[in-house]
């Protein structure tokens, strides 16, 4: 038991070093185009299924509320968190819509749609990225293996963050890390080294 403790610790670890490694300055890209849009007054929706929706509401959440840091509520809508919306319209049209319908109700041109699929194959993921492009969003897709079908959707201006890893824990682990770096680094981006902010740049 112990060993297998020390193997999963182990792998997580390298796992993280190997992604950082991989992606440093693209994870920084993605903090620059999340603080453009919320600086602008952009909005980011956020979505996936299983861990990764868990992953979706937790950066809505981390937005809306805050960080680490006092400062503004950001704004954020995690398109997982509505039964009733998710349950009709997976029954009016299909579960691969349950995404897209709300991107193409909520999402504005100059958003975001943070996609979120540990295979980067998620069908209902890959059409909120359709819905999203035909609305004028960008897109930060945080994919993992590959980077499946969704990295070949992603348009020039979209951002891939592919953690570098093979199974859905060691991704899922990863996707959190880089959720809390983004969330850091928005937050200096937005409100510098102060550790209390009263209102949004503009």
């Amino acid at each position: 038991m112990l060993s297998r403790i020390h193997s999963h610790f182990k792998a997580a670890i390298e796992a993280q070093q190997r992604t950082v490694a991989a992606l440093a300055p693209t994870i920084a890209a993605a903090s620059h185009r999340l603080a453009a849009t919320l600086g602008g007054g952009g909005k980011v929706l956020s979505c996936g299924n299983g861990g990764s929706a868990g992953d979706a509401q937790h950066f809505a959440s981390e937005l809306l509320n805050r960080f680490e840091r006092e400062r503004p509520g950001l704004p954020a809508i995690a398109l997982t968190t509505d039964n009733f919306t998710l349950t009709s319209i997976a029954n009016d049209y299909s579960y691969q819509r349950v995404f897209a319908r709300q991107v193409e109700a909520l999402g504005s041109a100059g958003d975001l749609l943070l996609a979120i699929s540990t295979s980067g194959n998620s069908a209902n993921v890959l059409a909120a990225i359709d819905a999203a492009h035909a609305t004028g969003m960008g897109v930060i897709a945080l994919t993992g293996r590959d980077g499946g079908a969704i990295s070949a959707r992603l348009e020039p201006t979209d951002i891939e963050l592919r953690a570098v890893a093979t199974t859905t824990a060691r991704i899922q682990e990863v996707h959190l890390l880089l959720l809390h770096c983004l969330c850091d680094l928005l937050d200096q981006e937005l409100f510098g080294d102060s550790s209390s902010a009263t209102s949004l740049p503009r």
